[in-house]
């Protein structure tokens, strides 16, 4: 089988149409500011691939989204970083809809229905802050819960249907909670402003979305049991472990597009090429086997943490196959496109993602050595 073939072949199965769209563009187009990327992912029906089938959608598992995320990576990296905001979004929900009593399952229908992209509000992105600690401040009227705040960067912020957001509740015992709230992108008080000003994933749409007093339907409010120590519930775990799994196949697909045109190029060296494609395929081995742990024993602290383990491990063996294909490619093949010094860049943005491996390293080390449950801090 060819390089990237099946994973390709699986895009082709649960998304028709799509990679072959995506291959007619320039990378330069996908990945400009006004890309077309999303709306061909939305077209193709995208935004339904996680929705059980039961609620109308694709109801792919974690292998099948894990190829897809890789196919489209190696062909538009801001489009498998956009996506992936969207998809762990409604990972989050499916775990909410199948342990709740609320009305989740009415919103994954009507994103498989309408193609609903959701935005992710989450505290990424800033320094020295952790990501289960709200970038929003919420204020309550009786039942009635406003937000107000801004993300920045918000990928989807242009496309989104939805805005997901994290925010601090009072639980019973008065101690502060992590709620997740879907904020209509049409609300009242929501608008987005120009953020992103680097050239790399620009196709993204990572700009800012501020939110004055914006009040939450009732009815898109699901409520969590973390508190501010960073424990996580089924839900969030559940969460971090598609985010973390589905941003690394994003990556991969991205480096594995270098090393798909080493492959290509005569001159390259065989011996480098054969290394190359050895790095990118054992990540995507390690990210399957995580597949395997959540499809036979579910998802647990464990599989979090090896989640985790993937994503830094892809890090490394990403770095080492920018060194080997942007060498062996050639200063003519640098020169002569823009696209080989793109994805050299845009690669390297996988370590921005949280939670870094800096601030991982106590809470790792810590879990792996029986003293402490596992910690996002």
């Amino acid at each position: 089988m060819r390089f990237l073939e099946r994973e390709r072949t699986v895009v082709e199965e649960v998304l028709p149409g799509l990679d072959q769209r995506l291959a007619g563009l320039p990378l330069a187009d996908l990945e400009a500011v006004d890309s077309p990327g999303v709306r061909l992912f939305r077209d193709a029906g995208g935004p339904g691939l996680l929705v059980p089938a039961e609620h109308g959608g694709r109801g792919a598992d974690l292998l099948t989204a894990l190829r897809v995320q890789r196919a489209i990576g190696s062909r538009s990296p801001s489009l498998a970083v956009a996506t992936t905001m969207h998809h762990f979004s409604v990972a989050s929900l499916v775990e909410a809809a199948a342990t709740g009593g609320g009305m989740e399952w009415l919103l994954l229908a009507a994103i498989a229905k309408d193609d609903l992209l959701l935005a992710s509000g989450f505290a990424e992105g800033r320094t020295g802050q952790g990501i289960l600690h709200p970038s929003l401040t919420a204020r309550t009227e009786g039942d009635k819960v406003f937000l107000s705040g801004s993300k920045k960067p918000c990928s989807l912020a242009r496309s989104m249907n939805l805005l997901t957001a994290s925010l601090p509740l009072p639980g019973p015992d008065g101690k502060d909670r992590l709620a997740i709230a879907l904020i209509p992108a049409e609300a009242p008080g929501l608008s987005v402003r120009p953020f992103w000003g680097s050239p790399i994933l620009a196709g993204a749409e990572s700009d800012e979305v501020v939110l004055d007093d914006v009040e939450v339907p009732a009815e898109l409010l699901v409520r969590t049991d973390v508190t501010a120590d960073g424990r996580l519930d089924q839900l969030q775990t559940v969460g971090f472990v598609w985010f973390e799994g589905l941003m690394t196949a994003g990556y991969l697909g991205a480096a594995s597009a270098l090393v798909e045109r080493t492959l290509g190029n005569p001159h390259a060296d065989s011996a480098v090429a054969a290394e190359a494609v050895a790095c990118v395929e054992s990540v995507a081995l390690a990210l399957e086997g995580l597949a395997a742990d959540v499809a036979t024993a579910g998802v647990t602290q464990d599989t979090l943490s090896r989640s985790l383990i993937c994503r830094y491990a892809a890090q490394d063996a990403i770095n080492r196959v920018l060194s080997l294909c942007v060498e062996a490619l050639g200063g003519m093949a640098f020169i002569g496109s823009g696209d080989i010094a793109y994805l050299n860049s845009a690669c390297r943005a996988l370590a921005f993602h949280p939670p870094s491996r800096t601030r991982m390293a106590a809470p790792l080390a810590e879990y792996f050595s029986g003293r402490a449950p596992l910690r996002i801090p």
